[in-house]
């Protein structure tokens, strides 16, 4: 049987609470419902697909055992049935016709110190039922039961069953590590440039109370602002940033780059020109003969950096507008100096 991940089939993470999975559920069986998807063949086995799901992650006691066994869930789940009919039935590795050739044998297998052997004994609960582990036939402080199997024999059970054994214990550790941290509470915040070059405030709902967050200078957006605890029910709020178009600046991380407007005036003879930044203005020398498109770099006049210190540079790319509607006495005025310029063809 191929391995099912429960959690994408409801859309879920693996993190979610008995309450979203619920939510998530109800939501995907009603979606896809043969009642309201009558002939489709494709929402019936969706359909059937979302209750399976269910099934497991909406049992406390079988999601545990889905979460611990991961990738392995399908053979255990067929091995635990065989071992539920009965541990001398035939099929069982317990009983009369399994691997171990006997009866109502119970085996925990430990260490010389007396510790559990690896998570195996928890395994031996998890997948058999509790009352397999230790009385009648056990052998504590032993890693080997007198005239029964050894650690050897039980891992070539698993590999009969297609399960690698040394995945057994990782599963067992990874959830002997503790239950994992809620997801965080997500919350947008969208901005203007120049309050991301500034910093600001927002105000966010979160579970029905609005709180204050502060924005930093530099964010950008997919910037993330995490506070910690502040997402209700001990979760995390985790503020993602959005910043809104700008008409004159464009942002490529801590840089800014505009274009600036010059007369042809300007162009050809050199000037100075005040330059609006978010910082303020500025004064910028063009110097004589500057062709339309040139960039200058103004150091330190970009955005705060967000992760860092410093800020970045703007790049002011220049724009010659040219007169229009000249009259007579300018287009003979335009002739001469272009004769006398003697400009070579530029192509």
């Amino acid at each position: 049987m191929e391995y099912r991940d429960y959690y994408k089939t409801l859309g879920v993470a693996r993190t979610a609470s008995q309450a979203d999975i619920k939510k998530a559920y109800r939501k995907l069986a009603r979606q896809h419902h043969p009642d309201r998807n009558a002939g489709d063949k494709s929402a019936e086995r969706r359909f059937k697909d979302v209750n399976e799901a269910h099934a497991v992650l909406g049992d406390p006691a079988k999601r545990q055992q889905y979460d611990a066994l991961g990738a392995n869930w399908e053979a255990f789940s067929r091995a635990r049935a065989a071992g539920a009919a009965g541990a001398a039935g035939r099929g069982s590795p317990f009983g009369t016709g399994g691997p171990f050739g006997g009866a109502n044998i119970r085996y925990e297998f430990r260490t010389d110190g007396g510790e559990d052997a690896g998570g195996f004994s928890d395994f031996f609960r998890a997948v058999f039922g509790a009352a397999r582990s230790g009385g009648a036939g056990s052998n504590p402080g032993r890693g080997r039961p007198p005239g029964g199997p050894s650690v050897r024999g039980f891992d070539e059970i698993l590999s009969e069953m297609g399960i690698d054994p040394d995945s057994v214990i990782d599963a067992r550790r990874s959830r002997a590590a503790g239950p994992q941290p809620m997801p965080p509470v997500e919350a947008d915040a969208e901005l203007d440039l120049e309050e991301a070059f500034r910093g600001t405030t927002r105000l966010v709902e979160v579970g029905g109370k609005r709180l204050e967050v502060t924005i930093p200078r530099g964010v950008e957006t997919g910037s993330r602002i995490k506070l910690t605890g502040r997402g209700g029910d001990g979760r995390d709020l985790v503020v993602v940033v959005r910043i809104r178009p700008h008409r004159t600046f464009t942002r490529r991380g801590a840089d800014l780059e505009r274009e600036l407007s010059v007369s042809l005036e300007e162009a050809l003879l050199g000037a100075d020109v005040a330059v609006p930044t978010l910082k303020g203005r500025l004064v910028l020398t063009i110097p004589p003969g500057t062709q339309q498109g040139r960039s200058f770099r103004l150091t330190g006049q970009g955005m705060p950096r967000f992760k860092g210190t410093g800020s970045g540079d703007l790049y002011v790319r220049i724009r010659v507008v040219l007169p229009t509607n000249l009259s007579p006495e300018a287009r003979d005025a335009a002739r001469r100096f272009l004769d006398l310029a003697d400009q070579p063809d530029p192509r």
